[in-house]
């Protein structure tokens, strides 16, 4: 077993025993094989070919700003900005491509909150001249196209409007996008089911941070385990403590005497 593998093995047993629980049954359906040219995450099983391609991936963060974090009434502010934090993150760490943009900065929006670029040094801000659809605006459409992905990731605030708004245009346009509902946030309950419901009869798929990180991440042998691993404890902050009670519990056993055989001296 790598050695990075036991690394994240250790620390995150909890999320593998999980898997391990699982019973193995005969395979009913498969999708089907991949093709010459299939994306580079699709297997010869043909696992993967449902899911995303982070090779042919962009995320785009849009409108996350102060003034509006203020207005959202579906998601705690906080969880929602963890969120955006763990997608910045993962981008860094898995070199996926990272768009920002904001309608207007210097109005009552406010200003991009800062953990982004932070915590994803490479993104590429692209500034809009008071579009509210990041769409209608042309740098920002030329700033996607050059980055030669079909696959958008999208999250933002309004979820009805700044990402509804784009996600629709750009599905239109030949993209495959992806809405992650819990880095984004509404104004009231109704504003987010119907977005929702929107989404999915515009053919934009609705997803959540943990299984972005998880469509990316796709196994545990892989150099870079040990640092989703931390990214899991990060979108799932109550499971660190299973983490951390699982790790003491290993390191009691340890430290415990062996039991000798019977009869032995």
């Amino acid at each position: 077993m790598p050695h990075m593998f036991k690394k994240a093995f250790n620390v995150f047993a909890g999320i593998l025993a999980l898997g391990l629980v699982s019973v193995a049954l005969p395979v009913l359906a498969q999708a089907t094989p991949p093709r010459s040219g299939a994306s580079s995450s699709v297997l010869p099983t043909g696992g993967g070919a449902a899911l995303l391609d982070p090779s042919d991936t962009v995320i785009l963060l849009l409108d996350h700003q102060a003034g509006l974090f203020q207005t959202v009434k579906d998601v705690p502010i906080a969880e929602l900005r963890s969120n955006v934090v763990m997608l910045a993150k993962l981008a860094t760490l898995m070199k996926i491509p990272v768009i920002t943009t904001a309608s207007e900065p210097n109005g009552t929006n406010g200003p991009l909150m800062p953990e982004i670029h932070q915590n994803a040094p490479h993104a590429v801000y692209v500034a809009r001249k008071g579009e509210v659809n990041a769409w209608d605006n042309e740098d920002f459409v030329r700033t996607v196209q050059s980055t030669g992905k079909k696959t958008l990731i999208m999250a933002g605030v309004w979820t009805s409007v700044c990402v509804m708004f784009p996600a629709l245009d750009a599905k239109l346009a030949g993209y495959k996008v992806y809405a992650v509902m819990d880095a984004s946030g509404d104004p009231s309950e109704m504003a987010s089911r119907t977005s929702l419901a929107r989404f999915v009869q515009g053919g934009v798929i609705p997803t959540t941070t943990n299984a972005v990180l998880s469509e990316v991440h796709r196994t545990w042998n892989r150099p870079e385990a040990a640092e989703i691993g931390a990214l899991y404890a990060h979108v799932s902050p109550n499971y660190s403590a299973v983490v951390e009670s699982y790790t003491k519990a290993q390191e009691v056993a340890r430290k415990q005497p062996q039991a000798r055989p019977a009869g032995s001296q």
